[in-house]
């Protein structure tokens, strides 16, 4: 039994393809891309057939095993970062600050472009500004961080909309959708 490294190559390379392909039509499907995600689940599918016969029909050597494992591995690895880079939707930041009245931050934020509402609450330590934020992913880290440079002490918390409508940013989300539909 000797080790072909031509065939381990082929397995590594085809499972690590059908992987990053899963994590890209898994994200599309959560993100409402439903021309294009079935159109990526048809390549995804042929590709994992592809490499599970070559592993299944060689199951008596166990480096095609090691080769479809670290395949697997690697592509987890390689879809989390290119879902990072592609950051598609949007996000919706809270974040909590002291009541301050020179506090401009509200007003900064949507001089840079941000959907911002302002509400107040009360926390243990006194009157709280409550700042609910839209934003799409690409610019999430570039929120927080300017969140961080005019209020360092802010609470932050941010989770994805499933269903965006009304306010400002409606026609600029649909003029998105509308040319996203165009291309698929």
């Amino acid at each position: 039994m000797g080790i072909d490294v031509k065939m381990l190559g082929m397995i590594f390379i085809i499972n690590l393809s059908y992987i990053t392909l899963n994590t890209i039509r898994f994200m599309l499907t959560m993100k409402g891309y439903r021309n294009i995600a079935p159109l990526v689940s048809i390549v995804e599918i042929t590709v994992y057939v592809l490499g599970l016969n070559m592993v299944l029909s060689r199951l008596d050597n166990p480096w095609n095993l090691a080769a479809y494992a670290l395949g697997y591995g690697i592509g987890v690895g390689i879809g989390i970062r290119l879902e990072e880079f592609l950051a598609l939707g949007y996000i919706m930041v809270t974040a909590i600050i002291p009541v301050k009245e020179e506090s401009s931050m509200a007003n900064d934020l949507r001089d840079e472009g941000y959907g911002v509402t302002v509400s107040f609450g009360f926390g243990r330590e006194g009157e709280r500004m409550i700042l609910e934020i839209l934003s799409s992913r690409k610019n999430e880290r570039s929120l927080y961080k300017l969140i961080k440079e005019i209020e360092p002490s802010a609470f932050v918390i941010s989770h994805e909309p499933k269903y965006i409508s009304g306010g400002f940013w409606t026609k600029k989300v649909k003029k998105r959708r509308d040319h996203l539909s165009l291309k698929q």
